[in-house]
C-alpha cells in the first residue's frame, strides 16, 4: 500500500508525477536544490525538502540525501522520474533497504540493461535482433580503431553507459576516428562515470522505432505499440510520435513482440522503453529493425503513448510497484488516433542552438490547444545547471495530419522572452512537406539545418502589430506624430508606415488603425518585441550604432556564450588556425558546446585551462589575423 510518494527529481517530471499522485488521493514530497526554491514542482507538492547547492552532483544525484527526505517526511514510495538516479540500481537497491517502495523496475532489470554491451549480448542470447558491432573489453584506442576500420564507415561510437544522446558520435572517416573517441569518452565519463564504448555500424537511412513496454510483479508483460523517434538533432530527440508513419502490421508485430521478449528476459517489472532502430531505406521491414538498448523508467515521450491508448502511464507504475497487477491485458490494449510531442527548448537555433538561460519575463504556452507539460511559469528562470528542456507540447487528432497541424500550430503561438527558444524551429519542422509524407529519418533534420534552424524575417502583420505598439503607447511615440511615417497622401487613402529595425536590417512596418496587436512587449530600452510563427523579434525604431573600434565585426576575442566549465583547449598560443576549427569545448546544461574560430589567423592569447569555470560574456581566447 502507497500512501505518500517523494519525486526525487524536478522541473517537468516531477509535475507530472505529482498531478498523477494527487489525483489518486496520495500525498507528495518534493526535493529541490537551492537553484529550485520556489520553483513549481516545490509549490505543488504537500511538503518539500532542501537537498542541497544547485549543483545536481550535490542534490539530485545525492540518493541519501533523497531517502533521508523520504523517511524525514513520512513518504513510504520514491518515484526517480527520467534522469538523474532513474536508472541507477544503486540507489534502487537503497531506497528498498531503506524499508520504502521503489517506483520503477527491479535493480537486477536496471543493472542488467543498464551497459549497452552486456545487454546487446543479453538480448542476443534472448532470440532479440541486435544491431551489428563491437562489445569487446578492450578499450585501448587502438583496438577501438581497428574494430571501427573492420567495420566500415561511417560507424557509431556509443558510450556503454549512455543515454539521452550523450556519449554519442558518428564518425565518417579513419582520421577522425581518434579525435571523435576521446571527445566521446570524456562526455561519457563527465555524464556517466565511465569511459568505456561500444562500436555500430551506422545505418544509412535509420529510423528510431521504441516500444513501450510494462510489466507486473506477476509475471505479466504487454506492450502499448510503438513510437516514433527519428528527428532528432545531435542524437537528442526533438519530436516524437505513436503510432510510427509507415508502420506494416507484420513490422509491428515483430517489433513488439521483440520488446517484449527484452523486457522478459530480465524479468521486468514497471515501466520501460525498449528502442530499435531500423534500416529505412525500403521502408520498415520486420527483418531490418534490431535492438539499441532499454531505458528502465519512464521516457520523456510517455505522453504520446498515454494519448494513443487513454492509459495513464504514471498511475500504473504506482498500482504495479504496490504490487497490482496490470490493469489491462494485452488484448485489451487498442491504438486511437494519432499523437505527436514537440520538446521546447531554452536554445537559440540560428546561433547553432546554444542553450539559453535567464529569466522568464513573458512565458505564454498554448493550453487551449494541447497538451501542455511544463515545470517553469513566467516570473521563473532558466538556470545553467540543468537541461535546457523547459516543456512538452503534446497534440492527438484522429490522423497524422491533423497532429501535426495541430502541433504546429500549437508551436507558432509559444511566446517567450527573453530566453531564446526553439519554438520556430520545431514549427517549420512540423510543416517541411517531407515530414509530412512521413519520409522521415534520423538525418532528417541534419539534412535540413540550414532552412530549419535560419530564423526567418517578420511577417507583415508581425510589423504591424509592432507599429501598432509603438504608436498606440504614449511614452514611447515619436514626438513628432509624423516623424518615421511616409505614404502620407492628400484626397487618397493614407498608405502609411514606420521604419523599423531588426538588427541593421529595416523594414517598412504598416500602420493599420483598426488593428490592434496582441502580445508586443515595449521594453525600457525602447526595443519592440513581437512574437510571429514561434519566433521572437526584437525590433527597435533605429539601427544600432557599429562599434568604432572594432568596425562593427568581431575582434578577434572568443567569448563564452553562456556559464559552464572549460573542457577542453585545443590550440596554444601562437598556433595558426583556420576558420571553424575548434578551439575551446565548453560544458554546460549537460552538454558539450565547441567554441570555433570566425576567421583564419592566430592565436594571440589564451586565459582559460581545462577545469576553469567561466561566466557568460567572459574572453577566453582572442585571435588574430596573419
Amino acid at each position: 500500500m502507497i500512501s505518500s510518494i517523494l519525486v526525487a527529481n524536478r522541473g517537468e517530471i516531477a509535475c507530472r508525477v505529482f498531478r498523477t499522485a494527487q489525483a489518486m488521493g496520495l500525498s507528495t514530497v518534493a526535493v529541490y536544490s537551492e537553484a529550485d526554491e520556489g520553483a513549481p514542482h516545490v509549490r505543488m507538492a504537500d511538503q518539500a525538502v532542501l537537498i542541497g547547492p544547485a549543483a545536481a552532483r550535490e542534490s539530485y544525484l545525492v540518493g541519501e540525501k533523497i531517502i533521508d527526505a523520504a523517511l524525514a517526511t513520512g513518504a513510504d514510495a520514491i518515484h526517480p522520474g527520467y534522469g538523474f538516479l532513474s536508472e541507477n540500481a544503486e540507489f534502487a537497491e537503497a531506497v528498498v533497504a531503506a524499508g520504502l517502495t521503489w517506483i520503477g523496475p527491479p535493480p537486477a532489470a536496471i543493472r542488467a540493461m543498464g551497459l549497452k554491451d552486456a545487454a546487446k549480448s543479453l538480448m542476443a542470447n534472448a532470440g532479440v535482433p541486435v544491431t551489428p558491432g563491437y562489445l569487446g573489453e578492450d578499450q585501448s584506442p587502438a583496438r577501438l580503431q581497428a574494430e571501427a576500420d573492420k567495420i566500415g564507415y561511417p560507424v557509431l561510437i556509443k558510450a556503454v553507459a549512455g543515454g539521452g544522446g550523450k556519449g554519442m558520435r558518428k564518425v565518417d572517416s579513419a582520421e577522425a576516428f581518434a579525435a571523435a573517441l576521446t571527445s566521446c569518452q570524456r562526455e561519457a565519463a563527465a555524464s556517466f562515470g565511465d569511459n568505456r564504448v561500444l562500436l555500430e555500424t551506422y545505418v544509412t537511412r535509420p529510423r528510431h522505432i521504441e516500444v513501450q513496454v510494462f510489466g507486473d510483479s506477476q509475471g505479466q508483460v504487454v506492450h502499448l505499440y510503438e513510437r516514433d523517434c527519428s528527428l532528432q538533432r545531435r542524437h537528442q530527440k526533438v519530436i516524437e510520435e505513436a503510432p510510427a508513419p509507415g508502420m506494416s502490421a507484420q513490422a509491428r508485430a515483430a517489433v513488439t513482440q521483440a520488446a517484449v521478449r527484452a523486457a522478459q528476459a530480465v524479468g521486468y517489472v514497471g515501466a520501460g522503453t525498449v528502442e530499435f532502430i531500423a534500416d529505412a531505406s525500403e521502408g520498415l521491414q520486420p527483418d531490418r529493425i534490431w535492438f539499441m538498448e532499454m531505458n528502465t523508467r519512464l521516457q520523456v515521450e510517455h505522453p504520446v503513448t498515454e494519448a494513443v491508448t487513454g492509459v495513464d502511464l504514471v498511475e500504473w507504475q504506482i498500482r504495479v510497484a504496490a504490487g497490482e497487477p496490470l490493469p489491462l491485458a494485452q488484448e485489451d490494449i487498442e491504438l486511437s488516433g494519432h499523437a505527436m510531442e514537440a520538446r521546447l527548448y531554452a536554445e537559440n537555433p540560428s546561433a547553432g542552438f546554444l542553450p539559453s538561460i535567464g529569466p522568464l519575463e513573458h512565458f505564454k504556452l498554448p493550453e487551449d490547444l494541447v497538451r501542455v507539460d511544463t515545470g517553469v511559469e513566467e516570473g521563473g528562470e532558466v538556470s545553467p545547471f540543468y537541461d535546457p528542456m523547459i516543456a512538452k507540447l503534446i497534440a492527438h487528432a484522429a490522423t497524422r495530419e491533423g497532429a501535426s497541424d495541430l502541433l504546429a500550430q500549437a508551436c507558432s503561438e509559444v511566446e517567450v522572452w527573453p530566453v531564446k527558444t526553439n519554438a520556430g524551429f520545431l514549427a517549420r519542422c512540423l510543416d517541411h512537406p517531407d515530414f509530412i509524407a512521413g519520409d522521415v529519418d534520423t538525418g532528417f533534420i541534419e539534412a535540413r539545418i540550414e532552412a530549419l534552424a535560419a530564423q526567418p524575417a517578420p511577417s507583415e502583420h508581425a510589423l504591424a502589430s509592432a507599429a501598432m505598439a509603438v504608436t498606440l503607447d504614449e511614452e514611447d511615440a515619436p514626438a513628432d506624430p509624423w516623424d518615421g511615417l511616409t505614404g502620407f497622401r492628400l484626397n487618397a487613402a493614407p498608405a502609411a508606415s514606420m521604419r523599423l529595425y531588426l538588427g541593421d536590417q529595416g523594414f517598412d512596418a504598416p500602420l493599420y488603425c483598426d488593428d490592434v496587436p496582441g502580445d508586443v512587449l515595449l521594453t525600457d530600452d525602447g526595443e519592440v518585441v513581437v512574437f510571429d510563427a514561434g519566433e521572437t523579434f526584437v525590433l527597435t525604431l533605429r539601427p544600432p550604432l557599429k562599434d568604432a573600434a572594432h568596425g562593427g565585426g568581431g575582434d578577434g576575442a572568443i567569448a563564452s556564450p553562456m556559464p559552464g566549465k572549460v573542457v577542453a583547449v585545443s590550440v596554444s598560443v601562437g598556433d595558426k588556425v583556420v576558420r571553424g576549427q575548434a578551439l575551446l569545448t565548453l560544458e554546460a546544461m549537460k552538454m558539450e558546446h565547441a567554441l570555433s574560430a570566425p576567421f583564419d589567423g592566430e592565436v594571440e592569447s589564451l586565459s582559460v585551462s581545462v577545469g576553469d569555470q567561466v561566466s557568460e560574456g567572459v574572453t577566453l581566447a582572442r585571435l588574430v589575423t596573419t
